[in-house]
C-alpha cells in the first residue's frame, strides 16, 4: 500500500474516534483497566520477587558455595589430620573470581583468636580475617565508620572493624588504635549492635585477609582459609558449582577432591527455592494474562458494535472506491489508537495502584516490600497494548472489510 493511502486510512480512523467520543471513552476504559491491571501486577510482582530474593540472600545460605581445604580425612570412622593441605591465598581468590565472572562475589575467610591489650587486664577476641568481597556476604551495619577497602586488603594495611562488645570493652572510637597480639591496628569501623551475618558478635574484630598472621595468635599448624562464593541469583548456583569444580581441578590437579571440597546448601532446598520463584512468576503471569484478555475482549466488543452502527458508512465508502484493506486498516487504526491512549492512562493508574498496594502491605505486615517501577514494566505494557489492539481489532476489521457495498448501504 502506498504510504499516503496508509496515512489517509489512519487519519480517517482517528477522525471516526473523535466523532464518537462516548464510544471511544467506553472502549478506552476497557484498555485502561486491562493495562492498569497488567502494570500493577507486574510492579507488585517484581517488588515481591525482589523482597523474596533479598530474604533468601540475607537469611539463608542457598546462594553460597564454600571451597574448603580438607585438613583431615575419616578412616574407619576416625578423623585423622592430614599432614598437608592447600592454603588458599589472595591470588586464588582473584583466580576463582575470574573463572566465575560477574555472576558471583568471591571472598576468603580465615578465623583465629588474639590477645587484646587493654588497660589493667588481658582479654581475648575472636578475629576474622576477610577479603573486601566478604562485605557482600556479611552485610555489616555500622554504628560508626566503614568496612576496609580492597586497596587496604591488597596493601596489607593494619586496619580493623570492631564488634560492639570489643569497642565497649576497649573504649574504642573510629581512628583509635586496637592492639591485637601486640600489633597496632587502626579502627576504621564499629559495628552496630544489630549487625547481621557477622559471627561471632561478642569480643570480635574483622581485619584484612592479608594481615591475618599478625592479627592472630600463632597456630599449631598452618591456617586453612576458606573461599566463599556468593551467587548473584539462586538459579545460578549449580552452574557456579560446576565452574568452581573446573577451577579446583586446574588449581589442585585431577585428585582435587582429596585436597578440598566444594560445599553448597542441600540440593533439595535449592530445588525448592527455584521452584518457588518459578511458580510465583507463573502465577503473576497468569494474573497479567487474565487482565489482558479482559481488556482485549472489551476492545473487540466495542469495535464489533461500531461495525454494526457504521454499516451504511462502510457501504458508502466501499461504493466510493475504498478497498477491503482500506476499511481494515481504518478499523485497525482505531483499535491501535484506543489501546495507545488507554495504555498511557493505564500505566499511570497501574503504577499508582501498585505503590498504594505495597504501602498497605508494608503497613499490615511490616515487611519492607516496595513496588518495582522499572522501564521494562512500562515497555511491556506499551508493546502488549499494541499487540492486544491489533489482535482483538483484527476480527472486527475483517468483518467490516468483507461487507458487501450494496447490502451495507441497504442496512437499517
Amino acid at each position: 500500500m502506498h504510504p499516503s493511502l496508509l496515512a489517509s486510512s489512519f487519519r480517517v480512523g482517528v477522525q471516526s474516534l473523535r466523532l464518537n467520543p462516548l464510544r471511544t471513552v467506553l472502549s478506552t476504559l476497557g484498555v485502561v483497566i486491562g493495562v492498569a491491571s497488567l502494570v500493577a501486577v507486574l510492579a507488585v510482582g517484581d517488588g515481591a520477587e525482589s523482597f523474596a530474593r533479598e530474604q533468601i540472600a540475607t537469611t539463608t545460605d542457598l546462594q553460597t558455595l564454600l571451597v574448603v581445604p580438607n585438613t583431615g580425612q575419616t578412616i574407619d570412622g576416625i578423623r585423622i589430620p592430614r599432614a598437608t593441605y592447600p592454603v588458599f591465598t589472595l591470588a586464588d581468590v582473584d583466580s576463582l573470581a575470574r573463572a566465575l565472572g560477574p555472576r558471583a562475589t568471591v571472598s576468603a575467610t580465615v578465623t583465629g583468636g588474639a590477645r587484646v591489650t587493654l588497660p589493667g587486664r588481658a582479654r581475648a577476641a575472636a578475629v576474622m580475617a576477610v577479603t573486601s568481597g566478604a562485605e557482600e556476604r556479611l552485610r555489616p551495619r555500622f554504628a560508626a565508620g566503614r568496612f576496609f577497602t580492597a586497596a587496604e586488603v591488597r596493601s596489607a594495611e593494619r586496619v580493623a572493624v570492631a564488634s560492639p562488645a570489643l569497642a565497649t570493652a576497649a573504649h574504642l572510637s573510629v581512628g583509635d588504635t586496637l592492639r591485637l597480639e601486640g600489633h597496632a591496628f587502626r579502627v576504621v569501623g564499629i559495628l552496630a549492635p544489630a549487625a547481621r551475618r557477622v559471627a561471632p558478635l561478642g569480643m570480635a574484630a574483622l581485619v584484612p585477609f592479608t594481615v591475618a598472621d599478625s592479627a592472630m595468635a600463632p597456630p599449631a599448624s598452618p591456617r586453612a582459609p576458606q573461599i566463599m562464593v556468593r551467587a548473584a541469583r539462586v538459579e545460578t548456583v549449580d552452574t557456579l558449582r560446576r565452574l568452581a569444580e573446573r577451577w579446583a581441578a586446574t588449581r589442585l590437579g585431577p585428585g582435587w577432591k582429596d585436597e578440598a571440597s566444594i560445599e553448597t546448601s542441600s540440593p533439595a532446598r535449592l530445588v525448592q527455592a527455584r521452584q518457588g520463584i518459578r511458580v510465583f512468576k507463573m502465577v503473576m503471569g497468569a494474573f497479567a494474562g487474565i487482565s489482558l484478555v479482559v481488556g482485549g475482549l472489551g476492545i473487540m466488543n466495542v469495535l464489533l458494535a461500531a461495525v454494526t452502527e457504521r454499516t451504511r458508512e462502510i457501504g458508502i465508502r466501499k461504493a466510493a472506491g475504498a478497498r477491503q484493506r482500506d476499511i481494515m486498516i481504518q478499523f485497525l487504526a482505531e483499535s491501535v489508537a484506543i489501546t495507545g491512549a488507554g495504555s498511557v492512562l493505564g500505566v499511570v493508574l497501574g503504577l499508582g495502584g501498585a505503590f498504594a498496594i505495597t504501602a498497605v502491605i508494608r503497613s499490615a505486615s511490616e515487611a519492607p516490600i516496595y513496588a518495582a517501577a522499572t522501564w521494562q514494566t512500562v515497555a511491556v505494557a506499551a508493546v502488549v497494548s499494541i499487540v492486544v489492539g491489533l489482535a482483538f481489532g483484527t476480527f472486527p476489521a475483517l468483518r467490516a472489510a468483507r461487507l458487501s457495498p450494496i447490502d451495507a448501504i441497504r442496512h437499517e
